[in-house]
């Protein structure tokens, strides 16, 4: 800055970077394509995986939007940003991440061609903040209730399972999706909520993914504390207790004299007397089964041993509240209040090997409001795969499962919005028109990615999709495995509701945000060019 033909005054660090103007716009939008571009041929049934290594070599292996943006090592400001609706998608909607990115990428696309055309940047806020407002708006008119529905939410779980490592049991792990979300969700004064903490899953290496099994109790990462305690319990009735089975130690520090070698005998025979006390506690009211949150000394493991009690110690604190909701039984701080009201129902309590280490299965628990999963694969990139494919599908289940409501996938949903948005651009005056049908067009950039994945001529297949819809086939949607387009309710391929409207939300609200950015000022060492440096456009 120069102040009244003064020398220049510095008013930012030397090394500073600021780009303005219609520079600024360009580097946040090709930051923003770029990492659209970057995730883009993982949408579809024929979306290819990514591999990704860090820096320590760790290999990950995906087609999963969220964790692929999560796992690379982007620097760009803006591109960032992008990588924030993928975070807000997979919180909310567990599946749709990849879309809700792509279409960000898209709008920018379409708002930089409007803004060489001098439509001002707020312009284009305003307009796509009316597409987006009409777009959700018409979204209701295209759902299908799922109410009581199984066969709805399998065919949703079996779409989330389409193109990932897991499509090939899709219908197997489906059916253990739709299973679990019905055991633990609830229906309360009209409304419908999953609890996904109450599903709990472990995954072990070893086996076929259809060795994977749904456990209508607790599956326990222990083993029995004892070799001498019996390795199943049928009847189970299980004590949940979160503190020590030992012999308590004083809270401050005190010295015990002891002058006569007898004097030491009643000392440690009154210990032994203490864990005694505390093992007749545990079988008098009742229990055959010990899961301790806390440690359980050898002595007190002995005397358990003997009386014949499965005993499971140092337990997770999440552990036990899901025991506890899953056999009913009450978490005991103070042994000596315990009764057999406290204890916890199961059918069976059994020590299995699963791949190399032993795991305790609690399972036939009458009134269960919380299950485990137990996912197998080969080899641990496949397990991982899988575990992140079947978290996709049990959370759009549970969404569908919640909001009672679902979409036609395959582009359809989307094809129909833009049909509608360029209808209604007309009926708005000014530039504004101009971003709405831009925003229109963007939403197509799906189910022509689609077309591209698939090998499919993307114009094409699009002007047929716009020519079933102009012909009133609403469910309309693309056909990638034989090319053309298909009736997607016929071809149960649905989606959650709220996946679709929360991409085009969270979507249009980054867009708009770095739309209104005109000047980026950044510290030295923050790259602030479009690419994001590396190894080509970015740095991984």
């Amino acid at each position: 800055m120069y102040g009244n033909g003064q020398a220049p005054i510095f008013i930012l660090k030397d090394g500073t970077q600021r780009t303005r103007g219609r520079t600024a716009q360009s580097n946040n939008i090709a930051a923003a394509k770029a990492v659209a571009d970057a995730v883009r041929s993982t949408l579809g049934p024929k979306g290819m995986d990514k591999m990704l290594v860090d820096s320590m070599g760790d290999v990950v292996i995906t087609n999963d939007g969220a964790t692929i943006l999560k796992e690379m090592d982007i620097e760009h400001p803006a591109a960032k940003m992008i990588i924030e609706v993928a975070k807000t998608q997979e919180q909310h909607c567990y599946d749709g991440t990849t879309s809700a990115v792509i279409l960000s990428g898209e709008l920018l696309k379409r708002s930089e061609d409007l803004i060489e055309q001098n439509v001002h940047p707020t312009v284009i806020c305003e307009g796509f903040r009316l597409a987006a407002e009409r777009a959700i708006g018409l979204l209701d008119n295209h759902g299908i209730s799922t109410e009581n529905d199984d066969k709805v939410l399998l065919e949703v779980a079996k779409t989330a399972l389409t193109g990932k490592s897991a499509g090939a049991v899709k219908s197997f792990m489906a059916d253990i999706c739709v299973r679990a979300v019905n055991a633990v969700g609830l229906a309360e004064d009209g409304e419908r909520l999953v609890d996904l903490s109450d599903i709990k899953v472990e995954k072990r290496q070893g086996g076929s993914i259809k060795d994977s099994t749904l456990i209508d109790g607790i599956l326990l990462d222990k083993e029995r504390v004892h070799a001498g305690m019996p390795r199943a319990m049928s009847d189970a009735k299980i004590a949940l207790v979160n503190s020590a089975i030992e012999v308590k130690k004083t809270e401050v520090d005190a010295k015990i004299q002891i002058t006569d070698p007898n004097q030491l005998a009643l000392f440690l025979e009154e210990e032994e007397n203490y864990i005694r006390n505390l093992v007749n506690t545990i079988e008098s009211a009742g229990a055959n089964v010990l899961v301790c949150q806390k440690g359980i000394d050898e002595l007190a493991q002995h005397y358990l041993s003997k009386k014949g009690i499965f005993a499971i110690r140092r337990a997770k604190k999440s552990d036990m509240e899901a025991l506890s909701k899953a056999t009913g039984g009450t978490i005991i701080t103070n042994l000596e209040d315990m009764s057999e009201s406290d204890l916890g129902l199961a059918a069976r309590v059994e020590e299995k090997k699963i791949g190399e280490s032993n795991m305790t299965f609690v399972t036939g628990c009458p009134e269960a409001k919380s299950v485990s999963v137990l996912l197998r694969g080969g080899t641990e990139h496949v397990v991982d795969e899988i575990r992140r494919a079947f978290d996709d599908a049990v959370g759009v289940v549970s969404v569908a499962w919640e909001d009672g409501a679902v979409l036609t996938g395959g582009g359809s949903v989307l094809a129909a919005l833009s049909r509608d948005l360029r209808t209604f651009a007309e009926t708005v005056g000014g530039r504004e028109q101009m971003a709405i049908e831009a925003f229109a067009s963007a939403l197509e950039i799906i189910p022509r990615t689609l077309a591209e994945n698939a090998g499919l001529d993307p114009v094409t297949t699009l002007i047929e999709l716009r020519k079933a819809h102009a012909d009133g086939q609403s469910f309309a949607g693309i056909n990638v495995y034989e090319g053309g387009v298909v009736d997607m309710n016929e071809a149960n391929v649905v989606e959650p509701l709220r996946v679709v409207e929360q991409a085009i939300q969270s979507a249009t609200e980054t867009a708009i945000m770095i739309l209104r950015i005109d000047d980026v000022i950044s510290s030295k060492g923050v790259p602030m060019e479009g690419g994001m440096g590396g190894m080509g456009d970015f740095n991984m």
